[in-house]
């Protein structure tokens, strides 16, 4: 069942966790996070239930710094419905009193529940909505733009391949406002570097058939078949584009994949693929160990995403610790005053657009021989500092940045 129930949403909420603080300026001594993502369609694997999980193990490693309160996690499915994600962020702000809301996965969905955390003047850090509007023109002094976006990761990825020779484009889009920004990103770079799109066709999210796009890509000539749709749209893409041929006579170029992807899809049949991340499990001691953990609770390598969720509980619940407050305005000044350091980033800040400034990856899918172990499915070509690889000042239109 694709549709989730306004009781079950009600309903999932988890025991409250005991931890606490350094004094009394909680309110009910509880603080409350929300979460919200896409728990049955398209993005259920690349973030989903697992995202409560990578929550959890924030609450949990919190403990030491938090006492005499209580924290409780609310979590819903919005099913990628922009309009389900703002009912449940204002219910939750009006009559549960969340404190922060972090939005998973849907750009359309993240800026809905941005607008809305706004209004109530109550945080709201954004992990999986990857369209630049969030810290760009939608920007707010209560929205954080925590794991990536799109002018990032299409910046990492199209200079590597425009710099293999991949001069002229054709794109199969999502036709919503994550795939509409990861088209403009990466058309930008195409462009500036000398290189054309010849055309490109949009499709609805959870598209079942590619055929149609797929011819028209073939027909058109074009060197690389840029593909701006994520989780289950990318997978039926690829699996397509080998089905037609097209990856005899075209690139393909993905600014964004995960680790998912590749397991659903086969390292067959993504071989030799460049793409970037904000994180990847396998990059050093830290990252494998936290990953252990996460894979005894959820049975599966985590994605970036679930890094980030991770990473951005336990940066919020720091700031709360440090302030001994859940005031959102004295939260939201700490936060973006201070720095992240953990598994997920290093030395890591909140620019004033919302915007965390942090490194990118470009990596590079590995050939079966390649792979030493289950899910060992990415190489690291390249670290790309966050100075380089985001939204520059001067392209900003973020009056908070201006």
């Amino acid at each position: 069942m694709r549709r989730i129930s306004t009781k079950f949403m009600i309903g999932c909420m988890i025991p409250t966790l005991a931890i606490g603080l350094a004094n009394a300026q909680i309110s009910n001594q509880t603080v409350k996070i929300g979460f919200i993502t896409d728990m049955s369609s398209a993005y259920a694997d690349t973030d989903g239930k697992a995202g409560i999980e990578a929550i959890r193990m924030a609450i949990a490693d919190s403990t030491d710094k938090l006492k005499n309160a209580k924290v409780e996690l609310l979590y819903a499915d919005h099913q990628n419905k922009a309009d389900i994600a703002a009912s449940k962020a204002r219910e939750w702000f009006d009559q549960e009193g969340l404190d922060i809301l972090i939005g998973g996965t849907n750009s359309a969905a993240s800026l809905a529940m941005a607008q809305v955390a706004t209004e109530k003047k109550k945080p709201f850090i954004a992990v999986g909505g990857g369209t630049t509007a969030l810290t760009n023109e939608a920007c707010s002094f209560y929205t954080i733009q925590y794991a990536y976006d799109t002018a990032a990761v299409a910046r990492t990825t199209a200079n590597a391949v425009v710099a293999l020779g991949g001069k002229t484009w054709f794109f199969i889009t999502a036709d919503y406002a994550y795939g509409a920004s990861l088209q403009k990103e990466v058309s930008d770079v195409v462009v500036a570097h000398g290189g054309s799109v010849v055309g490109s066709i949009k499709h609805p999210l959870s598209t079942l058939d590619f055929s149609s796009p797929l011819i028209q890509a073939q027909t058109s000539k074009a060197q690389v078949l840029g593909l701006a749709n994520a989780g289950s749209d990318l997978i039926a893409s690829i699996k397509g584009a080998r089905e037609f041929g097209l990856t005899k006579t075209m690139v393909l170029a993905t600014p964004l994949m995960f680790e998912t992807d590749i397991n659903a899809l086969g390292l067959d049949a993504t071989q030799g693929m460049y793409t970037s991340s904000s994180w990847y499990w396998d990059t050093n001691d830290a990252t494998r160990t936290w990953s252990k953990r996460f894979i005894a609770v959820t049975k599966r390598p985590p994605t970036f995403l679930h890094a980030a969720e991770y990473s951005a509980t336990k940066f919020y619940l720091d700031a709360v610790a440090a302030t001994g407050t859940d005031d959102s305005d004295k939260i939201m000044t700490k936060m973006r005053s201070s720095r992240v350091n953990d598994i997920f980033a290093t030395d890591a800040y909140i620019r004033p657009d919302g915007r965390l400034n942090k490194d990118m990856f470009l990596l590079r899918v590995k050939a079966p021989e390649e792979s030493k172990y289950p899910w060992d499915f990415f190489k690291i070509i390249k670290t790309i500092p966050g100075d380089q690889a985001l939204i520059q000042k001067s392209e900003s239109k973020c009056r908070l940045w201006k």
